[in-house]
C-alpha cells in the first residue's frame, strides 16, 4: 500500500520531535510536519524537514540497536526520496 505521504526527520528514534524540555524547537518540528501533510502534491510524497540534531545520534545512550520498524519497511523508498530531493537541490 506505501506511505500516503511522509515528514521525514533526521532525529534518534523515540524523539521525533526533539529534546525533552526544548518547547520552541517540539514547536517547530510540529509545524512543519503539519505543513508537510497540508501541502503534500501527491500520493507518497516524503519530504524531509530541515532540522539538525544537535549531538551526534550514535553517541547517545537511549539510542536502540536497529532502526525502527516503519524505516526499515520503506528503507528503500527514503533513500530514493532522499536522491531526488538531493538532485533537485543541486539543479536548483
Amino acid at each position: 500500500m506505501g506511505i500516503p505521504r511522509s515528514a521525514a526527520i533526521a532525529y534518534p528514534y523515540g524523539r521525533l520531535l526533539g529534546q525533552v524540555g526544548d518547547n520552541n524547537g517540539q514547536r517547530e518540528v510540529l509545524l512543519a510536519a503539519l505543513s508537510v501533510l497540508e501541502n503534500a502534491q501527491k500520493p507518497g510524497e516524503i519530504r524531509h524537514l530541515p532540522f539538525t540534531w544537535p549531538e551526534d545520534p550514535k553517541k547517545t545512550d537511549w539510542q536502540p540497536p536497529e532502526m525502527s520498524p516503519i524505516i526499515k519497511m520503506f528503507l528503500k523508498e527514503i533513500k530514493e526520496a532522499r536522491r531526488r530531493e538531493e538532485e533537485s537541490r543541486t539543479k536548483g
